[in-house]
């Protein structure tokens, strides 16, 4: 009998991502099967050294780490690219075709990559959109965070519908709140985020603050000739609220293209202006964190922190890494790739291929973000398709 030889079939091609998993695998099965015969002590008594590589390996591999050395304990999730406000330094002011909703992750994908990243050692989790209330649902899905085990759960809003839903996200597990407020000027408020909810936000930070979430934490982009004439407004407006108002750089993500550096307010000048008026006390921060902060030197109530991603980079002790609501990772926020989860999750891929490429993302997280370097290309994404 004649046994045929089959006929081999054309190469076939593997995506980046398939490949970056399978390499990343065979690197950790080589490292673990190597073995020796010496004893590796742990206090008096000897075990194998086998043994000894396995929970050391397991010991590094609880946490996200880039080629730098940089522990990833920090997650952004965008749950909705949609949002009620145009402000002028996130969003364009002509219409927008949002993604389709089948492109947008579901509720239940969402939830498994919160649990991949989870078991990674992301310690913090930060929901973010577009506006994250305008998406029904987002209160069961903090639930589902809550449940994961994350120890810090946080939103960033517009506070437009906050005070209908406050009681609900504490219900949930939020811990933290993070509301966008650009002029304490209702007229100034509307031109710049082309909408009439002064009322509303103001409420939301009402029932923010007046809950378990207190103090909130108000964020204040400021843009010079639009609201840079607020600076001293709003430090009082920290001290009669007793609210964290930090203030945040002007950065290179409007949808419009305008910005400049004419148009920034650098945070040193923001810091002379209240602490001329006010002096300020800093206080200290972990490396890791975003903003400097400072206490009232009066003892008055309230806090001011200050965050400088363009004239005092923070990338060196950067954590943080973002999920598109679209389920693209990203390891920086004016990332010029996108890493695709979504179609991983799609194509069926299991929970350990998952966190094999998603650690292999990581660790190609740039160094910084080059916003001071004389070829540095703005984003294709603007804020509100990336998430705050």
């Amino acid at each position: 009998m004649r046994v045929q030889a089959e006929t081999p079939g054309p190469p076939v091609r593997e995506s980046g991502r398939n490949i970056a998993i399978r390499a990343s695998r065979a690197k950790r099965t080589a490292g673990l099967e190597r073995s020796a015969t010496p004893e590796l002590f742990v206090g008096v008594r000897p075990i194998p050294i086998r043994i000894g590589l396995l929970l050391f390996w397991a010991i590094e591999n609880v946490m996200l780490q880039d080629k730098f050395g940089r522990r990833i304990t920090d997650l952004r999730i965008s749950v909705t690219d949609r949002c009620n406000f145009r402000c002028i330094y996130c969003r364009s002011a002509d219409p927008e075709n949002y993604q389709q909703h089948d492109k947008i992750l579901s509720w239940p994908e969402l939830e498994r990559l919160g649990r991949v990243f989870h078991s990674l050692g992301i310690q913090k989790v930060r929901v973010t959109g577009g506006e994250p209330l305008v998406r029904p649902g987002v209160e069961n899905f903090i639930a589902r965070m809550s449940q994961t085990g994350f120890p810090d759960l946080s939103m960033t809003t517009n506070g437009h519908q906050l005070a209908e839903h406050c009681d609900r996200l504490i219900a949930a597990g939020l811990k933290r709140i993070n509301i966008s407020l650009d002029s304490l000027d209702p007229l100034k408020f509307e031109k710049i985020t082309r909408t009439k909810t002064f009322a509303s936000v103001m409420a939301g930070i009402d029932a923010a603050q007046n809950s378990r979430l207190g103090p909130a934490k108000i964020n204040a982009v400021l843009v010079r000739g639009f609201n840079d004439d607020e600076v001293e407004a709003f430090a009082e407006f920290a001290r009669e609220r007793g609210v964290i108002m930090r203030f945040i750089e002007f950065m290179p993500l409007d949808a419009d293209r305008h910005w400049s550096r004419q148009l920034m307010v650098p945070a040193s000048e923001i810091h002379a202006r209240i602490h001329a008026r006010w002096p300020l006390a800093q206080i200290p921060n972990e490396p890791s964190e975003t903003a400097r902060k400072y206490r009232f030197a009066d003892g008055a109530p309230g806090e001011i922190g200050l965050i400088a991603p363009v004239t005092q980079p923070f990338c060196g002790h950067c954590s943080r890494i973002r999920l598109t609501a679209d389920g693209k990772l990203r390891t920086c926020l004016f990332s010029k790739e996108d890493h695709d989860l979504r179609g991983l999750l799609r194509e069926n891929a299991n929970d350990e291929d998952l966190a094999i490429y998603i650690r292999s993302v990581v660790n190609e997280k740039e160094k910084g973000h080059r916003i001071n370097e004389p070829d540095f290309v703005s984003p294709s994404r603007t804020m509100v398709f990336i998430g705050g």
